[in-house]
């Protein structure tokens, strides 16, 4: 007999799935299917089984049958028969557990006591009852529609709400039909490479994040690194790259060793744009986040025609909610819907709803406000906490953003970085985020994210830092002059 699946009990609304298979009559069919439930704990002890007229019913047995199999399992210990409360599965039976098979993957190794990773946000301070307000007010304002089949652009309610934010607050110049969502930047990547939307080669700067070089390689997409020095990218380098007709830069706070790109060579980046076709990808990926400088616009702004611009809510509001997007110049909309393609790959409608109107009523704006103080003070510790302990360790890129990046001695990051391990603290080196093929010099550095601690555990976690760097030398303050 096939396998079927059986309602326990109507107010339980709960189903159990027996396997009426194997050699024998349909009662010893039964009787092994229900022995099995118990002893691998899908049928836990006290459960109340169905009585005989529904199981036979939904079984399609005769009710003799199932009365004999309870009878025959009553008898071996396995269930409890007591006249007014039915027939239950017996106390003493205990489960037989089944061995879990290892995994091929290694396991993830145990959390640090004190993260200072770089691109986590504080998640202690997701805005949880602002969010479920927002939540309700979305899905009960939302058309029946919005449940069903959808737009591979995202909802228009967001795509509004984005469009106005992002004007007034990053100086995007755009329309809600020129933007697409997307779960993060990533995803953007894969959309527009793996896709074949664009092709490489790809300059990018000669620091960034390996896992976005990773999912280009991925796409067969080779990347050609612009030198950085305190300025930023150098643009000017792009005329001189044979074959590249896209660049991928942070503009707004260049990752990870900080500072915005200045306007002159801004300017550069999107005249060589225009003047070989090209294109600039723009990774906004902190924008919102400054504390000691006036609030540097998108280079968006300057030709939306030749700048794709990403962003998402992974450092503003929480990576986990898995919503971006882009803004498109107009000519690349259509080709990025067909990369989208299956609606497996679209964003929560939900999430996108309740998002719409966390942004249209403020709620967003107050958040960024707060989170903005937040980390400001969290920069400021640090700050006070190197020039306390180890002033010789300055830190830079420190204007805005969620990190920073500790200059240290020629020949000590490796150590440091070992030191850190040993001592249960989380971080990176600034090797880590070196491009393989970068022909400038490099330089020894920690990357020291301050907004993922809760706030009980940043005193000792900076305190923990400063006990792994290294002492000053007569080597550290060359090295603090060379930036």
């Amino acid at each position: 007999m096939a396998s079927s699946w059986v309602n326990l009990a109507e107010q339980l609304g709960s189903d159990l799935h027996l396997e009426l298979t194997g050699p024998g009559s349909r009662r010893s069919a039964l009787t092994r299917a229900l022995r099995d439930a118990v002893s691998d704990g899908r049928l836990a002890s006290g459960t109340r089984l169905p009585p005989y007229r529904s199981l036979a019913a939904d079984l399609g047995l005769a009710r003799n049958t199932v009365a004999d199999a309870y009878a025959e399992l009553v008898a071996e210990g396995w269930l409890v028969a007591r006249q007014g409360s039915g027939t239950r599965v017996a106390a003493r039976i205990e489960p037989v557990r089944v061995p879990r098979v290892p995994k091929e993957t290694p396991a993830r190794p145990a959390p640090a006591a004190h993260n200072l990773r770089q691109g986590q946000p504080d998640v202690a301070s997701f805005p949880r009852s602002a969010w479920l307000a927002a939540t309700r007010r979305a899905l009960t304002a939302a058309p029946n529609e919005a449940f069903g089949p959808g737009d591979p652009r995202g909802r228009r309610e967001l795509r509004r709400a984005l469009a106005e934010y992002l004007a007034r607050a990053r100086g995007v110049r755009t329309t809600p039909d020129r933007i697409v969502v997307c779960s993060g930047f990533a995803h953007a990547l894969r959309l527009l490479f793996g896709g074949r939307v664009l092709r490489g080669p790809l300059a990018v700067e000669s620091y960034g994040l390996a896992f976005h070089r990773a999912v280009l390689e991925s796409a067969s997409v080779r990347t050609v690194p612009l030198t950085l020095d305190e300025h930023g990218a150098r643009t000017a380098e792009l005329g001189s790259l044979t074959g590249v007709r896209a660049a991928l830069l942070t503009p707004a706070h260049q990752f990870p060793t900080g500072g915005p790109l200045p306007p002159e060579r801004r300017v550069t980046l999107v005249d060589w744009a225009r003047t070989c076709g090209g294109l600039i990808l723009e990774d906004d990926y902190d924008g919102e986040f400054r504390y000691d400088r006036e609030p540097v616009g998108a280079v968006q702004g300057l030709d939306p025609e030749r700048v794709v611009y990403i962003g998402s809510i992974s450092k503003s509001l929480s990576p986990a909610l898995r919503l971006g997007w882009m803004v498109l110049p107009e000519h690349l909309v259509a080709p990025v819907l067909t990369a989208k393609g299956e609606r497996e790959a679209w964003a929560s409608v939900a999430d996108q709803l309740t998002l719409a109107d966390f942004i249209g009523s403020g709620h967003y704006d107050r958040h960024i406000r707060r989170m903005r103080q937040r980390y400001r003070a969290r920069r400021d510790r640090l700050v006070a906490a190197l020039a306390a302990h180890a002033p010789h360790i300055v830190p830079t890129g420190i204007a805005a953003g969620l990190h920073a990046v500790l200059r240290l001695p020629p020949g000590t990051e490796r150590s440091v970085v070992k030191a850190a391990a040993w001592q249960s603290i989380a971080l990176d080196g600034l090797a880590d985020f070196r491009h393989p093929s970068a022909a400038m010099p490099a330089h020894d550095g920690l990357v020291v994210g301050y907004a993922a601690p809760p706030d009980h555990g940043y005193g000792p976690a900076l305190e923990a830092l400063c006990r792994i760097l290294p002492p000053a030398g007569p080597d550290a303050g060359a090295v603090l002059r060379q930036k």
